[in-house]
């Protein structure tokens, strides 16, 4: 069972730290501390509470929900399906992937695991031991569970739903029994998610042994006050601020975009991110419609209500179309009469990525085409725009009513075409004060400011990957933290690509910074990162790290958070005389404990 705010005389933490533990209690100890409150007072039980305690019992299955979650989809998800169960009558325990004791395993009885997977087909931050343990040689016999799991995933990835799948074909090898088949969701998870659940729910109402109460509490709770807006209903938050950061001659354009949320009652803490629903290159659909000949006016659905659009503003406002993945090319077949084309899609799994790498839908039409598809059919084909996710650059504690994001605005040029980033270049160039962007607010509970004030933290990125850490000293300015900082940054010049140079700098000299080692890579003939400076400063980074300093990394994960994973290592081998697996172990520990998290892309 899960308690809540508003059925209970616990405040917020209070119920997230009960809600922790309980999950993790053996019957002996719940049996123990169940005696020991009513011993200590007995008489300040109030009799409701006795009789919802009392309707979770009777030999009603408990739901266990374990998440894997990168940047909070997965959480949320769990969260809200967990809340329809009890709302249901149904008991169910919530629970990240690594805070769920593996021993415990023996006492679950219906699993369901919503899990999204990272980079190259990698587990989440926060799977990765419960991961490491179902995979190895201490996993146990799981014929008394019944499991289903939701995969979250991204089709442009070789490794579409990996983790998600690795998870369903070990719980079936471990004996568990599927309880409804597993679903993979695209980045467009709604509707699929949705689904699932709703069969999920079936299946446990149509089952005999998990009978929900007939007359569950839950049903009647009171819902906690929140804002109307969320990622299917965004706020249009009105610009007020949009600059360039980088200076006369650099290579690049970093947009620093100040939003306005008054009135939209939307919270966020550092370490969150912002979604935006961009629009397409308005430019680019009139090139997509005329290579199809139609005029932009037909009509097509855009929902599963039937909302009727204009193909134009379809293709601007809610399809995707600046990339291309195997399952569109897959669902294109039927309608492209070309023999090329037939030949690619039997091609080696390398060769078609090599294909798809760098174009998209306008490209493959022009090489391929033309389709013989009507408007309606090609929006059935097509994936939602997913929404594109920014670091906050701002503490609400310092900007009330104001979000800050630090845009990095993507142009490049390939097969023969010049490209852009789709909401990066819509910042950049085609929104002026006063336009209106659709937002909302992505929690992230993996990377977050320590509760202690007083912990030491050390950040280290490179490019944009600066901006959470603008949010963290903005916020430990406001909350007047004690414990010390240090920031590793890096980019191209130090004269045009120093981010937030002025401000660094006056944290440094006010002593809300600690210590500042940047590394700007193109200022000299050898190029320097920030995984050589965290090297250089190998003596003192072991010292904070034996302290108990929080590790966060922000930034590219295929180059620079691998590399300054591994310079990390190497610090604990060199400084702290360990060997490579000693040191890998030491990282894990840290990132079981909260002190090392990485926000990468």
């Amino acid at each position: 069972m899960t308690i809540r705010v508003t059925n209970s005389p616990f405040n917020e933490n209070q119920v997230k730290l009960v809600n922790e533990l309980l999950p993790t209690l053996t019957e002996a100890q719940s049996q123990w501390l169940s005696g020991y409150l009513a011993a200590v007072n007995t008489s300040n039980i109030p009799a409701a509470k006795e009789e919802e305690i009392n309707e979770t019992e009777g030999g009603r299955r408990t739901i266990t929900i374990l998440y894997g979650s990168q940047t909070g989809n997965a959480k949320r998800i769990s969260e809200d399906f967990g809340e329809r169960l009890e709302k249901e009558g149904f008991s169910s325990t919530i629970s990240a992937l690594d805070d769920f004791k593996t021993k415990h395993l023996k006492n679950v009885e219906d699993l369901l695991i919503v899990t999204s997977t990272h980079g190259d087909g990698d587990p989440p931050d926060n799977a990765m031991s419960f991961y490491d343990y179902i995979f190895g040689k201490r996993a146990p016999d799981l014929s008394h569970i019944r499991f289903s799991v939701l995969a979250l995933g991204d089709t442009s990835y070789d490794l579409f739903c990996e983790t998600g799948k690795e998870f369903d074909e070990r719980l079936e090898q471990l004996k568990g029994e599927r309880l409804i088949a597993r679903v993979d969701c695209d980045l467009d998870f709604e509707e699929p998610s949705e689904a699932w659940f709703s069969e999920l729910l079936q299946k446990l109402r149509e089952d005999d042994s998990v009978v929900p109460s007939s007359s569950s509490p839950h049903q009647q709770e009171p819902t906690k006050a929140a804002s109307v807006h969320s990622r299917g209903n965004p706020f249009y938050a009105e610009i007020i601020e949009n600059i360039n950061l980088n200076g006369r001659g650099s290579n690049k354009e970093t947009r620093h975009i100040e939003l306005d949320l008054e009135g939209s009652g939307l919270e966020y803490e550092p370490g969150d991110s912002v979604g935006i629903f961009p629009q397409n290159d308005p430019v680019l659909v009139q090139q997509l419609l005329e290579e199809l000949g139609w005029t932009g006016d037909e009509l097509v659905s855009v929902n599963k209500d039937g909302e009727k659009r204009p193909v134009r503003d379809a293709f601007t406002d809610v399809y995707e179309i600046t990339s291309l993945t195997k399952p569109l090319l897959e669902k294109l077949v039927d309608y492209i009469p070309n023999e090329a084309f037939a030949a690619l899609m039997e091609e080696e799994r390398e060769t078609l990525k090599s294909f798809m790498y760098g174009r998209d839908l306008l490209d493959l039409i022009k090489e391929f085409g033309p389709l013989t598809i009507e408007p309606e059919q090609i929006v059935s084909v097509l994936r939602k725009m997913p929404p594109r996710l920014y670091s906050i650059a701002s503490s609400l504690r310092a900007n009330p009513d104001e979000v800050h994001l630090t845009i990095g605005a993507l142009r490049y040029d390939a097969h023969g075409r010049a490209r852009s980033g789709v909401c990066s270049i819509q910042c950049a160039e085609r929104s002026e004060l006063g336009d209106q962007l659709p937002v909302f607010i992505q929690h992230n509970p993996n990377f977050k400011l320590p509760e202690d004030t007083g912990t030491k933290i050390i950040m280290i990125g490179a490019g944009t990957g600066i901006a959470p850490y603008r949010a963290f000293m903005e916020e430990r300015e406001e909350i007047e933290a004690d414990g010390e900082s240090w920031l590793f940054f890096g980019e191209q010049h130090f004269v045009s690509d120093f981010l937030y140079q002025v401000e660094w700098q006056n944290w440094l000299k006010e002593g809300i910074l600690t210590r500042m080692d940047v590394a700007f890579s193109r200022d000299q003939v050898e190029k320097v990162y920030v995984q050589h400076k965290i090297k250089e400063q190998r003596e003192a980074l072991f010292t904070w790290l034996k302290e108990g300093a929080y590790v966060y990394v922000c930034g590219d994960e295929t180059y620079m958070a691998k590399d300054v994973h591994q310079a990390l290592a190497e610090v604990l081998m060199e400084v702290g005389e360990m060997n490579e697996e000693e040191a890998e172990s030491y990282l894990t520990q840290m990132r079981k404990e909260k002190r090392y998290q990485r926000d990468v892309y």
